[in-house]
C-alpha cells in the first residue's frame, strides 16, 4: 500500500476514531501555540525519547524539524538515537507482530493522529492533551494503567515518572432539590519528577508537535495565502482604474 493509500484510509477512518474517544467525557483545551517554536522543539524532543520507541511517524522525515530552527547537526546529534539519516522518515524497528502480542494491538502511527482524532467534543489537540493527563493505576489491567478519556486501553502510561501515579476515586457531590451525583476525580498519589503544572506544560508542547507533524507545510500555506490574497487586492485595483480609464469617455 502507497503512502498516499495509507494516508487516505488513515483519514477516513478518524469518524470510528473519534467514537473510540468516549464522547461522554468533557475534554481540555489544548493550551497550544503552532507558531512557537521553542514549545515546538520541546515537543520533538519529547515525542522522540518518549513515543518514537513504539509508534512511528511514517509520513514525517527528520529533516522538517529544520523547519522548527534547528540545525542538520542539531537534528543528528539530539534527536536521532538509531542508524537514521536525516532525510529518512522517522519509523520504528519493532515488528508488528510483536507489537500486538505485547499491547493487544499494534501502536498506530502518530503522524496525523492530531487531525485523525478530532470529534464534536474537541479538536484532536484537545482529546491528545486530555488523554495524556488522564492516565491512572488500575490493578486490573494487564499494563496497570488505564485512562479517562480511553478507557481499558492499550498503552501503557509512558510518562508516569514525570507525572506520578494518579488514582481514581469516586465523589459524591450535592445537587439542587437535595439529591446527590457519584463523580469520578482523578487524584494524585504518588508525585512525579515533575510539578502538576510542569507535566501540563510538557504535554502540551508534545501536543503542539502532534498537530505540527500532523500538516507541516501549514504555516507556509497560510502565509503563501496573505501573499497571493495581498497580490490579488493590488491587482484589483489595478484592474479597477484601468477600467475607469478605457471607459471614461463612453461615460
Amino acid at each position: 500500500m502507497t503512502h498516499f493509500r495509507k494516508l487516505l484510509v488513515a483519514l477516513l477512518a478518524a469518524p470510528a476514531l473519534a467514537i473510540a474517544a468516549g464522547e461522554d467525557v468533557t475534554l481540555d483545551r489544548a493550551p497550544i501555540n503552532e507558531h512557537d517554536l521553542i514549545s515546538l522543539q520541546r515537543g520533538a524532543q519529547v515525542f522522540v525519547n518518549y513515543c518514537l520507541n513504539c509508534h512511528g511517524a511514517g509520513y514525517m522525515r527528520y529533516n522538517r524539524l529544520e523547519e522548527l530552527g534547528l540545525t542538520t547537526q542539531q537534528i543528528r546529534d539530539n534527536l536521532i538515537f538509531t542508524g537514521a539519516k536525516v532525510g529518512d522518515l522517522m519509523k520504528i524497528a519493532m515488528d508488528a507482530k510483536d507489537a500486538k502480542e505485547w499491547f493487544g494491538t499494534p501502536p498506530p502511527d502518530l503522524s496525523v493522529i492530531a487531525r485523525a482524532r478530532a470529534s464534536p467534543a474537541g479538536s484532536g489537540a484537545d482529546w491528545l492533551y486530555t488523554y495524556l493527563r488522564g492516565f491512572y493505576r488500575d490493578p486490573t489491567r494487564h499494563t496497570g494503567w488505564n485512562n479517562t478519556v480511553y478507557r481499558e486501553v492499550g498503552m501503557p502510561h509512558v510518562l508516569w515518572q514525570l507525572q506520578g501515579e494518579q488514582v481514581l476515586k469516586t465523589e459524591e457531590r450535592a445537587l439542587p432539590g437535595g439529591r446527590k451525583e457519584k463523580a469520578q476525580k482523578l487524584a494524585l498519589e504518588k508525585p512525579g519528577t515533575m510539578t502538576p503544572l510542569e507535566y501540563d506544560k510538557l504535554v502540551a508542547d508534545l501536543v503542539n508537535f502532534l498537530v505540527y507533524m500532523g500538516e507541516p507545510a501549514k504555516r507556509s500555506r497560510i502565509e503563501l495565502g496573505i501573499y497571493v490574497l495581498i497580490f490579488l487586492g493590488v491587482m484589483w485595483v489595478l484592474a479597477y482604474l484601468l477600467k475607469k480609464e478605457y471607459w471614461k469617455d463612453v461615460h
